[in-house]
């Protein structure tokens, strides 16, 4: 009798030891299912906020450079706009002449127009016809000339006489002090019964250039 109560206890003691290892095989399988989706979801959460760290670095630094762009294209068309006002440079003098740097094309240092000029006078009657040879009209032009430079006529050498744009009542001069330091291209046009008034002086650097 004792020895069946003994094998019946042995029996309930190795049940309870295999529900006790079969309890920690579970709970311990419970733990690691845990901890694996924990870590699964730690991973995808941590990548996302990379991604999204990495977009947003990609955004701002594109945006930058934008920006960047921009402030430097700025600066640029600001220069190019300072340099054209500089190229364009208007002055009016006391006597009210109107001063521009440059003119019709490179030889040009600087261009002088006179709203004030008038006609120099003439002793012609009559239908006009410009000369460009020695004569009453020749020596009109010259005064013109001379009257548009302020220079001296004695003082002044004559390079170039001609008609200007095909135009019988317009002339063209090229003109020069007698040592060359002042040199200067000279538009007049014909006004009838006045005679002959620049409209347009330009100060040049090279006298072979017409």
């Amino acid at each position: 009798m004792s020895k069946e109560i003994n094998n019946e206890n042995n029996t309930r003691y190795q049940q309870r030891s295999k529900r006790k290892k079969t309890n920690l095989i579970l709970n311990g399988l419970i733990i690691a299912v845990i901890l694996l989706i924990g870590f699964v979801s730690y991973s995808i959460f941590h990548t996302n906020d990379e991604n999204n760290a990495d977009t947003k670095k990609e955004t701002e630094t594109k945006v930058d450079q934008e920006g960047t762009d921009v402030e430097t294209a700025n600066p640029t068309t600001e220069a190019d706009e300072t340099t054209e006002e500089e190229d364009t440079t208007v002055e009016e003098t006391e006597n009210g002449e109107i001063v521009t740097e440059g003119g019709s094309d490179s030889n040009v240092v600087k261009t002088i127009e006179n709203p004030s000029w008038q006609p120099v006078g003439t002793t012609q009657t009559g239908d006009h016809v410009a000369s460009y040879s020695e004569g009453v009209d020749w020596n009109e032009q010259i005064n013109a000339l001379a009257y548009a430079t302020g220079l001296d006529s004695s003082n002044m050498t004559v390079w170039f006489l001609g008609n200007n744009n095909k135009d019988p009542h317009k002339s063209i001069g090229t003109v020069s002090s007698k040592d060359q330091s002042e040199k200067y291209r000279v538009y007049i046009e014909w006004v009838d019964g006045s005679g002959w008034k620049p409209t347009k002086v330009e100060e040049i650097k090279d006298l072979n250039i017409r």
